[in-house]
């Protein structure tokens, strides 16, 4: 199956679905107890990817270090006021193996979950952590030298970063994982890639899973790279990455690597084999709500853009629906999620969830589905299923003012689409709080001499233009604040 230009991905949490599939059977749930119906209703959705987070094998180590964190118990009591002990199952970044979760059904359940997925079309990833390992895991006992290790000193003056770790052949410290802007993650331990036999173990770690999915999405990728690692940990470190990712595909060619990454490192990691990295800035931007920096962000090429996982949530983030507001929210998504890259979608999202559930938690909250926005993205969605904006050419338009003196046209943001058998269309956004006019002048020599209708997918609304006007003065938008449009172009009788 052709894979298309501008795919989708869906991000699950695993252990929480599987947790509000329990009630229902009455047992344990794995993957196996996944609905096939659930599935194809996500193919139906037009989706291409299915990222399933937290599978991985964890510890009862990291999960104490969860249950007994202060901080972090105050957050999940935040999302699950009724919060129990056994819904805090630890961080399934903490990784103690790469082997499917005993609990999730092992690595046959996902086997056969992945043979489930191909036959509707999906795709499959999960994570790879390349920064550190969970608390328990069998190197720090048989290869200690894998990690990062500190001193006496380094102990008494930063014990977030450093803990005491007793071993058969004597105690250690060692390092906690983190990244130079916070303190440690003290259910981890930091991973040394000033170390060759650490990178070729990890080199090994990454074929094993890449045997196992259709892609990985690799958690703060950034954190290896020579000059991040060095301004973390005082050691130059051999780069990672591009040896990694040629090596990958040379046993698995169409394997794809997608980056969590910040600090504008995006092009850096496209230039050493990633196939997408997180667009923070653009995410950054919309929240902040100003238009000209967003006009700016879509002015990169497209070598670049078609690499950018755009979203609007994940779980990192907080919810969008919680983050951007009713009137906002539809306008963040078509600007999202209808320019060029993947779009990334995460679990609740359409249903306009609101409370954000920490990869700590196995369980969430009972929420009611905001009817409005779910009905949004099932008109957003549809259009995502045209081949229009699948394998199509994007471009962004210029806006020129609605009349002498009037400058409202700097709020509005236009997308032009044109598809592989010549079909166009038209996205619209004022991202502003006040009404906005404007003439856009669409890039379609062949609309000339005929007349078009242009039908909006997001409403019920449509109107007449004669072509001639459209690529010449352009077309004229007078839209209110936050208004999102889509127009198909079709002929006018």
């Amino acid at each position: 199956m052709k894979t298309p230009r501008y795919p989708s991905l869906y991000q699950i949490n695993t252990r929480v679905w599987l947790t509000e599939l329990s009630r229902g059977l009455g047992r344990p749930a794995t993957l196996d107890d996944i609905p096939d119906d659930e599935l194809d209703r996500l193919a139906g959705l037009g989706l291409d990817w299915i990222w399933f987070l937290s599978v991985w094998q964890t510890g009862p180590g990291a999960r104490q270090v969860s249950r007994n964190h202060s901080e972090w118990r105050r957050e999940f009591a935040e999302t699950l006021p009724d919060l129990r002990e056994e819904d805090i199952g630890g961080s399934g970044f903490a990784i103690t193996d790469y082997t499917v979760h005993q609990e999730l059904g092992g690595d046959a359940a996902l086997a056969r979950l992945r043979e489930r997925l191909c036959k509707r079309g999906l795709k499959l990833m999960l994570d790879f952590v390349p920064n550190h390992m969970g608390l328990g895991h069998s190197w720090v006992e048989d290869h200690p030298d894998y990690f990062i290790a500190g001193t006496e000193q380094d102990l008494a003056s930063a014990p977030q970063n450093f803990t005491r770790v007793k071993l058969q052949a004597g105690d250690r410290i060692l390092a906690y994982g983190r990244d130079p802007y916070f303190s440690g993650w003290p259910d981890t331990l930091q991973l040394n890639y000033a170390n060759p036999e650490l990178q070729a173990a990890m080199r090994a770690e990454l074929l094993r899973v890449a045997g196992q999915c259709d892609g990985v999405r690799c958690d703060m990728a950034m954190l290896v790279l020579p000059e991040v690692f060095e301004r973390t940990w005082g050691q130059r470190a051999p780069l990672f990455w591009p040896a990694t990712t040629e090596s990958i595909r040379q046993q698995h060619p169409d394997f794809v690597f997608m980056a969590e990454v910040y600090w504008d490192l995006e092009w850096t990691l496209q230039q050493q084999g990633f196939d997408y990295t997180y667009d923070k800035r653009l995410y950054d931007r919309l929240r902040d709500g100003h238009v000209e920096p967003l006009r700016d962000h879509f002015r990169a090429g497209l070598d670049y853009q078609d690499k950018l996982a755009r979203f609007l949530e994940n779980h990192d983030e907080p919810r969008a629906a919680a983050t951007f507001g009713p009137e906002l929210h539809p306008a963040a998504a078509v600007i999202t999620f209808l320019s060029p890259g993947l779009r990334f979608f995460h679990q609740g999202q359409f249903d306009g969830r609101r409370k954000r559930i920490s990869p700590h938690l196995v369980r969430g909250p009972d929420e009611p589905v905001d009817v409005s926005l779910k009905s949004f993205y099932e008109k957003l969605l549809a259009v995502l299923r045209s081949p229009v904006v699948r394998d199509g050419e994007w471009q962004l338009l210029s806006c020129t003012p609605g009349w002498e003196g009037n400058a409202s046209h700097d709020g509005v943001l236009v997308f032009a689409w044109h598809g592989p058998k010549s079909e166009a269309l038209v996205v619209a956004v004022n991202y502003t709080s006040h009404a906005s006019q404007c003439h856009v002048q669409l890039p379609y020599p062949t609309l000339a001499g005929m007349k078009w209708l242009l039908q909006d997918q997001l409403r019920d609304a449509s109107y007449a233009w004669h072509g001639d006007d459209l690529v010449g003065k352009g077309l004229f938008l007078d839209m209110p604040a936050w208004q999102a449009c889509v127009y198909t172009l079709t002929a006018h009788p």
